[in-house]
């Protein structure tokens, strides 16, 4: 018996060694990128900057998509864009053949492109708009876990609804559009889930204490899936884990870390960000973090003492780096009740 245990044990360090040999190979030798070609795909806050950014990207690869958000407007503005690169690329391919044939071919499918209106935080929106997609798109293969938002107030002056709101859009929701999906994934053993969660869901920082909460919230729901999924064995069940640095979306204007640093560390470009994590799905990378010392910043977390963590944030200035931020949300929402006679 001891001997099984042992040997079993020297299995399991040479399976360790050499997946990390291929994790190791995997950041010398780009793999192949899967297709997604008329696949549907759901993304939440498809009307966001990020998430108008994946739409287009999973447009050029012709899936079908199927943008929500709680905002009707953007998210048509975004549906239209797609919409143009669907015709662009149909010109495209009906160019293409004539110059090699001279006869039009029709591409295999028309990939769409379906909107719908959905509070994400509201699971009885999620489950009846996810019956909805069903019975008019068809079933979904790709689930963009992207809907977030932010409260933007210092924790003894947030509002308690505001506090839920952020927990519910940027946690609770993964759990309500993971449970209205995942059953056919699980059936077909077919399906790609990706979580955009932060930086900020690794490790913290003042000041946002509900924000960080929700992305911790994301993750931890994330890896605790993907071990689900790997425990039930449907090998064809994806999960990929986005965790960025600031991204320059607006969403926290105004922070700033220290400014000898910040030419070394400044917001990511949403276009690099989204580019990154695109690459990442396509691969089946099971986690991207950009920038990639925000791995470093993570290990380093898990082993070095609280105290020195704190003296490396205010060496960076990353302790206050959200002050200003809060203090401009602030002073706008005092702006907007002045101008509203409150």
């Amino acid at each position: 018996m001891m001997m099984n245990i042992v040997v079993e044990f020297f299995v399991v360090m040479l399976r360790v060694l050499w997946a990390i040999v291929m994790a190791g190979l995997k950041w010398l030798i780009r793999p192949k990128e899967k297709s997604v070609a008329g696949q549907v795909c759901v993304i939440t806050g498809a009307g966001g900057e990020l998430g108008r950014l994946f739409a287009k990207e999973f447009a050029r690869r012709r899936a079908t998509l199927v943008l929500w958000d709680i905002n009707s407007h953007s998210n048509e503005e975004t549906a239209e864009m797609v919409r143009q690169i669907y015709r662009e690329q149909d010109v495209n391919s009906m160019t293409k053949a004539g110059a090699v044939g001279g006869v039009e071919e029709v591409p295999p499918f028309q990939p769409q492109v379906y909107t719908y209106v959905v509070d994400v935080g509201k699971r009885e929106s999620v489950y009846s708009t996810a019956e909805k997609v069903r019975r008019e798109v068809g079933e979904v293969e790709l689930l963009i876990n992207n809907a977030g938002v932010v409260s933007g107030h210092h924790l003894l002056e947030c509002p308690d609804e505001l506090i839920e709101r952020t927990m519910v859009v940027n946690c609770h929701a993964h759990f309500w559009t993971t449970k209205a999906f995942l059953p056919k994934m699980l059936e077909m053993n077919h399906g790609h889930i990706v979580t955009v969660a932060s930086s900020l869901g690794l490790f913290s920082t003042a000041g946002v204490e509900d924000y960080c909460a929700s992305k911790f919230g994301a993750i931890g729901f994330h890896e605790s899936l993907s071990h689900e999924i790997k425990a039930s064995e449907k090998d064809g069940i994806k999960m990929t884990l986005v965790c960025p640095y600031l991204v320059d979306t607006g969403m926290f204007r105004g922070c700033r870390i220290r400014k000898e640093i910040e030419p070394f560390l400044p917001p990511l470009k949403p276009e690099f960000c989204v580019k990154q994590a695109m690459r990442a799905i396509l691969t089946d990378q099971p986690m991207i973090c950009t920038p990639r010392i925000v791995y470093m910043v993570n290990f380093m977390k898990s082993i070095l003492p609280f105290e020195a963590i704190v003296c490396m944030y205010r060496f960076l200035g990353a302790d206050k780096c959200m002050y200003p931020f809060l203090a401009q949300r602030k002073e706008a929402m005092n702006n907007n009740e002045a101008k509203n006679g409150i």
